[in-house]
Protein backbone atom coordinates (compact mmCIF):
# COMPACT_ATOMS: atom_id res chain seq x y z
CA UNK A 1 0.00 0.00 0.00
CA UNK A 2 2.84 2.30 1.04
CA UNK A 3 4.17 1.58 -2.81
CA UNK A 4 1.19 2.27 -4.81
CA UNK A 5 0.61 5.50 -2.92
CA UNK A 6 3.80 6.79 -3.57
CA UNK A 7 3.83 5.60 -7.30
CA UNK A 8 0.18 7.32 -7.95
CA UNK A 9 0.29 10.40 -5.27
CA UNK A 10 1.55 12.71 -8.91
CA UNK A 11 -1.80 13.60 -10.37
CA UNK A 12 -2.46 15.95 -12.97
CA UNK A 13 -5.07 18.52 -11.79
CA UNK A 14 -8.34 18.24 -12.84
CA UNK A 15 -9.94 21.54 -13.86
CA UNK A 16 -11.59 22.90 -10.85
CA UNK A 17 -15.13 24.51 -12.18
CA UNK A 18 -17.93 26.18 -10.20
CA UNK A 19 -20.24 23.61 -12.00
CA UNK A 20 -17.71 20.64 -11.01
CA UNK A 21 -18.35 22.47 -7.05
CA UNK A 22 -21.56 22.31 -7.55
CA UNK A 23 -21.74 18.74 -8.41
CA UNK A 24 -19.67 17.44 -5.41
CA UNK A 25 -22.08 19.65 -3.15
CA UNK A 26 -25.10 18.00 -4.96
CA UNK A 27 -23.78 14.85 -4.66
CA UNK A 28 -23.66 14.82 -1.16
CA UNK A 29 -26.38 16.16 -0.62
CA UNK A 30 -28.24 13.53 -2.77
CA UNK A 31 -26.36 10.82 -0.34
CA UNK A 32 -27.19 12.46 2.69
CA UNK A 33 -30.56 12.32 1.91
CA UNK A 34 -30.22 8.42 1.49
CA UNK A 35 -28.03 8.43 4.62
CA UNK A 36 -30.81 9.77 6.55
CA UNK A 37 -32.71 6.65 5.77
CA UNK A 38 -30.74 4.10 8.21
CA UNK A 39 -31.06 7.15 11.45
CA UNK A 40 -34.93 7.05 11.00
CA UNK A 41 -35.01 3.52 10.62
CA UNK A 42 -32.95 3.09 14.23
CA UNK A 43 -35.76 5.66 15.64
CA UNK A 44 -38.52 3.60 13.86
CA UNK A 45 -37.09 0.62 15.26
CA UNK A 46 -39.51 -0.47 18.79
CA UNK A 47 -42.60 0.75 16.09
CA UNK A 48 -41.05 -1.68 13.27
CA UNK A 49 -40.67 -4.28 16.30
CA UNK A 50 -43.78 -4.10 17.70
CA UNK A 51 -45.77 -4.09 14.14
CA UNK A 52 -43.69 -7.20 13.24
CA UNK A 53 -43.62 -8.80 16.43
CA UNK A 54 -40.00 -9.76 15.41
CA UNK A 55 -36.58 -10.29 18.36
CA UNK A 56 -33.72 -7.99 19.04
CA UNK A 57 -31.85 -10.79 17.22
CA UNK A 58 -33.74 -10.31 13.71
CA UNK A 59 -33.73 -6.27 14.12
CA UNK A 60 -30.01 -7.08 14.51
CA UNK A 61 -30.27 -8.76 11.33
CA UNK A 62 -32.40 -5.96 9.60
CA UNK A 63 -29.85 -3.46 10.52
CA UNK A 64 -26.90 -5.49 9.64
CA UNK A 65 -26.93 -8.14 6.64
CA UNK A 66 -30.24 -6.40 4.94
CA UNK A 67 -29.01 -2.52 5.56
CA UNK A 68 -25.34 -3.64 4.89
CA UNK A 69 -24.03 -6.58 4.03
CA UNK A 70 -26.55 -7.69 1.06
CA UNK A 71 -26.63 -4.11 -0.48
CA UNK A 72 -22.80 -3.45 -0.67
CA UNK A 73 -22.28 -7.01 -1.88
CA UNK A 74 -24.48 -6.15 -4.93
CA UNK A 75 -23.23 -2.37 -5.26
CA UNK A 76 -20.19 -4.03 -6.91
CA UNK A 77 -21.56 -4.98 -9.99
CA UNK A 78 -23.24 -1.44 -10.35
CA UNK A 79 -19.58 0.13 -9.52
CA UNK A 80 -18.12 -2.08 -12.50
CA UNK A 81 -20.48 -0.05 -14.55
CA UNK A 82 -19.86 3.08 -13.58
CA UNK A 83 -16.22 2.32 -14.19
CA UNK A 84 -17.34 1.91 -18.21
CA UNK A 85 -19.87 3.69 -18.73
CA UNK A 86 -21.84 7.02 -17.44
CA UNK A 87 -21.84 7.78 -13.32
CA UNK A 88 -24.05 10.27 -13.98
CA UNK A 89 -26.69 8.60 -15.52
CA UNK A 90 -26.03 5.57 -13.09
CA UNK A 91 -26.37 7.78 -9.88
CA UNK A 92 -29.97 9.09 -11.35
CA UNK A 93 -30.76 5.80 -12.06
CA UNK A 94 -29.79 4.90 -8.32
CA UNK A 95 -31.47 7.76 -6.96
CA UNK A 96 -34.84 7.19 -8.80
CA UNK A 97 -34.66 3.16 -7.47
CA UNK A 98 -34.03 4.64 -3.77
CA UNK A 99 -36.90 6.55 -4.38
CA UNK A 100 -39.19 3.63 -5.44
CA UNK A 101 -37.90 1.19 -3.13
CA UNK A 102 -38.37 2.99 0.44
CA UNK A 103 -41.62 3.84 -0.52
CA UNK A 104 -42.58 0.26 -1.16
CA UNK A 105 -40.36 -0.88 1.94
CA UNK A 106 -43.07 1.58 3.67
CA UNK A 107 -45.66 -0.68 2.54
CA UNK A 108 -44.96 -3.65 3.13
CA UNK A 109 -47.55 -6.04 4.52
CA UNK A 110 -45.09 -8.56 6.41
CA UNK A 111 -41.56 -8.76 7.48
CA UNK A 112 -39.95 -10.71 4.99
CA UNK A 113 -41.43 -8.29 2.14
CA UNK A 114 -40.17 -5.24 4.49
CA UNK A 115 -36.52 -6.93 4.72
CA UNK A 116 -36.28 -7.45 1.05
CA UNK A 117 -37.59 -4.29 0.48
CA UNK A 118 -34.80 -2.63 3.18
CA UNK A 119 -31.98 -5.08 1.55
CA UNK A 120 -32.83 -3.38 -2.35
CA UNK A 121 -32.73 0.21 -0.83
CA UNK A 122 -29.56 -0.39 0.82
CA UNK A 123 -28.07 -1.52 -2.68
CA UNK A 124 -28.58 1.72 -3.83
CA UNK A 125 -27.15 3.60 -0.99
CA UNK A 126 -24.05 1.81 -0.89
CA UNK A 127 -23.31 1.79 -4.66
CA UNK A 128 -23.82 5.72 -4.48
CA UNK A 129 -21.13 6.23 -2.25
CA UNK A 130 -18.45 4.19 -4.65
CA UNK A 131 -19.38 5.98 -7.71
CA UNK A 132 -19.21 9.67 -5.99
CA UNK A 133 -15.81 8.89 -4.63
CA UNK A 134 -14.49 7.85 -8.38
CA UNK A 135 -15.79 11.22 -9.32
CA UNK A 136 -14.40 13.88 -7.25
CA UNK A 137 -10.89 13.13 -8.75
CA UNK A 138 -12.03 14.04 -12.04
CA UNK A 139 -14.38 17.38 -10.61
CA UNK A 140 -12.02 19.29 -8.59
CA UNK A 141 -8.22 20.07 -9.12
CA UNK A 142 -5.96 18.00 -6.62
CA UNK A 143 -5.51 20.75 -4.82
CA UNK A 144 -8.76 20.34 -3.65
CA UNK A 145 -9.23 16.75 -3.40
CA UNK A 146 -9.34 16.12 0.09
CA UNK A 147 -11.47 19.51 0.80
CA UNK A 148 -13.89 17.97 -1.87
CA UNK A 149 -14.17 14.52 0.34
CA UNK A 150 -14.30 16.01 3.82
CA UNK A 151 -17.15 18.14 2.13
CA UNK A 152 -19.05 15.26 0.56
CA UNK A 153 -18.71 13.59 3.99
CA UNK A 154 -20.01 16.27 6.06
CA UNK A 155 -22.74 16.34 3.60
CA UNK A 156 -23.15 13.34 4.12
CA UNK A 157 -23.51 13.21 7.77
CA UNK A 158 -25.74 16.51 8.32
CA UNK A 159 -28.04 13.76 6.06
CA UNK A 160 -27.39 11.21 8.88
CA UNK A 161 -27.65 13.65 11.66
CA UNK A 162 -30.88 14.83 10.29
CA UNK A 163 -32.45 11.02 9.94
CA UNK A 164 -31.92 10.97 13.58
CA UNK A 165 -32.82 14.23 14.58
CA UNK A 166 -35.90 14.66 12.85
CA UNK A 167 -37.17 11.11 12.94
CA UNK A 168 -39.21 11.38 16.57
CA UNK A 169 -40.70 14.29 15.46
CA UNK A 170 -41.93 13.44 12.27
CA UNK A 171 -43.48 10.30 14.20
CA UNK A 172 -44.42 12.09 16.69
CA UNK A 173 -46.63 14.10 13.42
CA UNK A 174 -47.74 11.14 11.72
CA UNK A 175 -48.82 10.03 15.30
CA UNK A 176 -51.07 13.08 15.87
CA UNK A 177 -52.44 13.13 11.78
CA UNK A 178 -53.13 9.15 12.42
CA UNK A 179 -56.70 8.23 10.89
CA UNK A 180 -56.63 11.18 8.49
CA UNK A 181 -55.04 13.13 6.00
CA UNK A 182 -52.06 11.43 3.65
CA UNK A 183 -52.13 7.45 3.80
CA UNK A 184 -53.77 8.44 7.28
CA UNK A 185 -54.89 4.72 7.22
CA UNK A 186 -51.31 3.77 7.81
CA UNK A 187 -49.12 3.51 10.77
CA UNK A 188 -47.72 6.02 12.01
CA UNK A 189 -43.80 4.73 11.21
CA UNK A 190 -44.68 3.81 7.64
CA UNK A 191 -45.96 7.38 6.55
CA UNK A 192 -42.93 8.79 8.15
CA UNK A 193 -40.85 6.69 5.64
CA UNK A 194 -42.90 6.97 2.90
CA UNK A 195 -43.09 11.20 3.39
CA UNK A 196 -39.05 10.69 3.37
CA UNK A 197 -38.88 8.21 -0.67
CA UNK A 198 -40.69 12.07 -1.75
CA UNK A 199 -37.33 13.09 -1.20
CA UNK A 200 -36.24 11.24 -4.12
CA UNK A 201 -38.16 13.40 -6.89
CA UNK A 202 -36.18 16.77 -6.10
CA UNK A 203 -32.81 15.65 -6.33
CA UNK A 204 -33.51 13.99 -9.41
CA UNK A 205 -34.60 17.07 -11.29
CA UNK A 206 -30.99 18.84 -9.70
CA UNK A 207 -29.37 15.82 -10.93
CA UNK A 208 -30.23 16.52 -14.21
CA UNK A 209 -28.21 19.56 -14.23
CA UNK A 210 -24.79 18.19 -12.68
CA UNK A 211 -21.54 17.47 -14.60
CA UNK A 212 -20.79 14.07 -15.86
CA UNK A 213 -17.04 14.43 -16.42
CA UNK A 214 -14.38 12.86 -18.48
CA UNK A 215 -11.94 10.08 -16.53
CA UNK A 216 -8.56 11.94 -15.71
CA UNK A 217 -5.65 9.11 -16.09
CA UNK A 218 -2.78 9.44 -13.71
CA UNK A 219 0.64 10.86 -14.46
CA UNK A 220 3.24 8.79 -14.50
CA UNK A 221 0.69 5.69 -13.19
CA UNK A 222 2.56 2.34 -13.70
CA UNK A 223 0.71 -0.14 -15.82
CA UNK A 224 -2.28 -1.22 -12.97
CA UNK A 225 -3.50 -4.70 -12.64
CA UNK A 226 -5.95 -5.82 -15.24
CA UNK A 227 -8.44 -6.33 -12.32
CA UNK A 228 -9.40 -5.56 -8.66
CA UNK A 229 -8.22 -9.47 -7.84
CA UNK A 230 -5.06 -9.04 -9.37
CA UNK A 231 -4.40 -5.61 -7.37
CA UNK A 232 -5.43 -7.02 -4.13
CA UNK A 233 -2.45 -9.43 -4.70
CA UNK A 234 0.07 -7.53 -5.11
CA UNK A 235 -0.49 -5.01 -2.09
CA UNK A 236 -1.94 -7.90 -0.03
CA UNK A 237 -0.42 -7.65 3.63
CA UNK A 238 -1.18 -3.53 3.46
CA UNK A 239 -4.64 -4.12 2.42
CA UNK A 240 -5.26 -6.67 5.01
CA UNK A 241 -3.88 -4.75 7.89
CA UNK A 242 -6.12 -1.69 6.57
CA UNK A 243 -9.19 -3.78 6.25
CA UNK A 244 -8.53 -5.19 9.89
CA UNK A 245 -8.23 -1.51 11.17
CA UNK A 246 -11.08 -0.24 9.58
CA UNK A 247 -13.15 -3.14 9.98
CA UNK A 248 -12.69 -3.12 14.05
CA UNK A 249 -13.90 0.25 14.02
CA UNK A 250 -16.77 -0.68 11.51
CA UNK A 251 -17.83 -3.15 13.93
CA UNK A 252 -18.35 -1.04 16.86
CA UNK A 253 -20.02 2.00 15.61
CA UNK A 254 -22.56 0.02 13.63
CA UNK A 255 -23.08 -2.48 17.13
CA UNK A 256 -24.13 0.94 18.92
CA UNK A 257 -25.61 3.80 16.61
CA UNK A 258 -28.14 1.89 15.04
CA UNK A 259 -29.43 -0.04 18.31
CA UNK A 260 -28.56 2.72 20.52
CA UNK A 261 -32.46 4.23 20.29
CA UNK A 262 -33.73 1.44 21.04
CA UNK A 263 -31.58 0.45 23.76
CA UNK A 264 -32.38 3.28 25.78
CA UNK A 265 -36.00 2.83 25.21
CA UNK A 266 -35.58 -0.41 26.92
CA UNK A 267 -33.56 0.29 29.67
CA UNK A 268 -34.50 4.00 30.17
CA UNK A 269 -38.04 4.27 28.80
CA UNK A 270 -36.73 7.19 27.17
CA UNK A 271 -38.31 9.88 25.38
CA UNK A 272 -37.72 8.28 21.72
CA UNK A 273 -38.18 12.26 20.29
CA UNK A 274 -35.46 13.52 22.74
CA UNK A 275 -33.31 10.86 22.04
CA UNK A 276 -33.37 11.03 18.42
CA UNK A 277 -32.42 15.07 18.49
CA UNK A 278 -29.36 14.33 20.67
CA UNK A 279 -27.93 11.33 18.58
CA UNK A 280 -28.40 13.58 14.95
CA UNK A 281 -27.05 16.70 16.95
CA UNK A 282 -24.04 13.71 18.46
CA UNK A 283 -23.37 12.39 15.02
CA UNK A 284 -23.59 15.99 12.96
CA UNK A 285 -20.99 17.40 15.92
CA UNK A 286 -19.03 13.98 15.25
CA UNK A 287 -18.11 14.61 11.91
CA UNK A 288 -17.68 17.62 11.83
CA UNK A 289 -15.53 18.39 14.38
CA UNK A 290 -13.12 15.08 13.25
CA UNK A 291 -12.85 16.63 9.77
CA UNK A 292 -10.83 19.43 10.53
CA UNK A 293 -9.00 17.30 13.34
CA UNK A 294 -8.11 14.71 10.78
CA UNK A 295 -6.56 17.01 8.45
CA UNK A 296 -4.69 18.99 10.74
CA UNK A 297 -3.22 15.93 12.91
CA UNK A 298 -2.48 14.43 9.08
CA UNK A 299 -0.63 17.73 7.92
CA UNK A 300 1.18 17.88 11.33
CA UNK A 301 2.37 14.61 11.58
CA UNK A 302 2.93 13.58 7.89
CA UNK A 303 6.04 15.64 8.19
CA UNK A 304 7.63 13.64 10.50
CA UNK A 305 6.37 10.18 10.11
CA UNK A 306 5.47 10.38 6.67
CA UNK A 307 2.49 7.88 5.34
CA UNK A 308 2.22 6.57 8.62
CA UNK A 309 0.63 9.28 10.05
CA UNK A 310 -2.53 7.88 9.19
CA UNK A 311 -3.26 4.67 10.50
CA UNK A 312 -1.41 6.08 13.97
CA UNK A 313 -4.24 8.47 14.11
CA UNK A 314 -6.54 5.69 13.51
CA UNK A 315 -5.15 3.54 16.33
CA UNK A 316 -4.93 6.56 18.91
CA UNK A 317 -8.17 7.84 18.16
CA UNK A 318 -9.76 4.06 18.41
CA UNK A 319 -7.79 3.94 21.45
CA UNK A 320 -9.88 6.76 23.14
CA UNK A 321 -13.00 5.25 21.75
CA UNK A 322 -12.62 2.21 23.49
CA UNK A 323 -13.28 3.33 27.05
CA UNK A 324 -16.19 5.35 25.92
CA UNK A 325 -17.83 1.98 24.72
CA UNK A 326 -16.99 -0.09 27.60
CA UNK A 327 -18.41 2.38 29.82
CA UNK A 328 -21.88 2.20 27.76
CA UNK A 329 -23.17 -0.92 29.99
CA UNK A 330 -22.70 0.97 33.36
CA UNK A 331 -24.20 4.45 32.06
CA UNK A 332 -26.24 5.39 35.49
CA UNK A 333 -28.88 7.41 33.25
CA UNK A 334 -29.84 7.93 29.39
CA UNK A 335 -27.99 11.42 29.31
CA UNK A 336 -24.85 9.82 30.42
CA UNK A 337 -25.39 6.89 27.77
CA UNK A 338 -25.44 9.41 25.23
CA UNK A 339 -22.96 11.57 26.17
CA UNK A 340 -20.47 7.96 26.25
CA UNK A 341 -21.51 7.81 22.33
CA UNK A 342 -21.45 11.01 21.59
CA UNK A 343 -17.82 10.17 22.20
CA UNK A 344 -17.46 7.18 20.43
CA UNK A 345 -18.97 8.86 17.25
CA UNK A 346 -16.28 11.66 17.47
CA UNK A 347 -13.29 9.74 18.28
CA UNK A 348 -13.96 6.92 15.81
CA UNK A 349 -15.04 9.60 13.04
CA UNK A 350 -11.64 11.09 13.14
CA UNK A 351 -10.04 7.11 13.01
CA UNK A 352 -12.22 7.43 9.50
CA UNK A 353 -11.91 10.19 8.26
CA UNK A 354 -9.32 10.08 5.68
CA UNK A 355 -10.00 6.90 4.72
CA UNK A 356 -11.28 7.40 1.20
CA UNK A 357 -8.55 9.48 0.34
CA UNK A 358 -6.17 6.91 0.95
CA UNK A 359 -7.98 4.72 -1.21
CA UNK A 360 -8.35 6.92 -4.10
CA UNK A 361 -4.11 7.77 -4.03
CA UNK A 362 -3.78 3.88 -3.83
CA UNK A 363 -6.51 3.18 -6.62
CA UNK A 364 -6.23 2.97 -10.53
CA UNK A 365 -8.23 5.04 -12.18
CA UNK A 366 -9.43 2.04 -14.17
CA UNK A 367 -10.69 0.22 -11.21
CA UNK A 368 -11.89 3.00 -9.23
CA UNK A 369 -14.76 2.56 -8.82
CA UNK A 370 -14.77 -1.07 -7.81
CA UNK A 371 -11.71 -0.70 -5.88
CA UNK A 372 -14.18 1.58 -3.32
CA UNK A 373 -16.98 -1.16 -4.05
CA UNK A 374 -15.30 -3.85 -2.88
CA UNK A 375 -13.74 -1.93 -0.23
CA UNK A 376 -17.07 -1.07 1.10
CA UNK A 377 -18.21 -4.97 0.67
CA UNK A 378 -15.58 -6.03 3.02
CA UNK A 379 -16.33 -3.65 5.35
CA UNK A 380 -19.98 -4.15 5.26
CA UNK A 381 -19.29 -7.49 6.16
CA UNK A 382 -17.62 -5.97 9.77
CA UNK A 383 -20.43 -3.39 9.47
CA UNK A 384 -23.08 -6.54 9.35
CA UNK A 385 -21.55 -7.96 12.46
CA UNK A 386 -22.00 -4.81 14.84
CA UNK A 387 -25.87 -4.74 14.95
CA UNK A 388 -26.37 -8.85 14.55
CA UNK A 389 -23.52 -9.34 17.66
CA UNK A 390 -25.64 -6.84 19.82
CA UNK A 391 -28.95 -8.46 18.84
CA UNK A 392 -27.68 -12.07 19.48
CA UNK A 393 -25.55 -10.91 22.72
CA UNK A 394 -28.70 -9.35 23.61
CA UNK A 395 -31.83 -12.03 23.03
CA UNK A 396 -29.65 -15.02 23.83
CA UNK A 397 -26.91 -14.25 26.66
CA UNK A 398 -28.01 -11.28 28.26
CA UNK A 399 -31.54 -11.62 28.91
CA UNK A 400 -32.58 -8.46 26.42
CA UNK A 401 -29.96 -6.34 28.13
CA UNK A 402 -29.48 -4.22 25.10
CA UNK A 403 -26.94 -1.63 26.37
CA UNK A 404 -24.74 -4.15 27.61
CA UNK A 405 -24.33 -6.13 24.59
CA UNK A 406 -23.88 -3.19 22.84
CA UNK A 407 -20.67 -2.56 25.04
CA UNK A 408 -19.93 -6.07 24.86
CA UNK A 409 -19.93 -6.43 20.91
CA UNK A 410 -18.00 -3.18 20.54
CA UNK A 411 -14.75 -3.48 22.80
CA UNK A 412 -13.63 -5.92 21.17
CA UNK A 413 -13.70 -5.04 17.89
CA UNK A 414 -11.87 -1.67 18.53
CA UNK A 415 -8.95 -4.30 19.99
CA UNK A 416 -8.57 -5.39 16.00
CA UNK A 417 -8.36 -2.26 15.26
CA UNK A 418 -5.68 -1.64 17.52
CA UNK A 419 -3.37 -4.51 16.81
CA UNK A 420 -3.42 -3.62 12.78
CA UNK A 421 -2.69 -0.25 13.33
CA UNK A 422 0.41 -1.34 15.33
CA UNK A 423 1.38 -3.53 12.77
CA UNK A 424 1.00 -0.93 10.01
CA UNK A 425 2.92 1.68 11.74
CA UNK A 426 5.67 -0.95 12.29
CA UNK A 427 5.79 -1.76 8.92
CA UNK A 428 8.85 -0.40 6.92
CA UNK A 429 8.03 2.42 4.83
CA UNK A 430 8.66 2.90 1.25
CA UNK A 431 12.70 4.47 0.30
CA UNK A 432 11.75 8.02 -1.53
CA UNK A 433 10.74 7.29 -4.97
Amino acid sequence: MYDAIAMTAARPAAETSRAGIATVLFLGIACGVQMSDRGLQSILSPAIRATFGVGDAVMGALHGIAGILIASALAIPLARLADRHSRKRILLALIAAWTLLTLLGALAPNFPLFFVGRAAAGITEFAMIPIVYSLIPDLVGERLRVAANLTFAALMSVGASAGFYLGGDLLQLMTELEGSGWLGHLAPWRRTMALLALAGLPLLLLGALTLDPPRHADAGDPASPASLAGFVRSHLRQVLLFLGAAGGVAIAVQAVVPMIAMALDRRYAADLGAVGHTLGVLTLIGTMVSLPIAWIVDRTLSGRMGLRARPALMGAATAVAVPCAALLAFAPSPSAALALTGALLLTTCIANALLPTMLQDLAPVALRARAFAGYSFLIAAFCALGPLLAGGISQYLLANDLLSAISLASVPAMALTLVCTLLWCLQRAPSPG
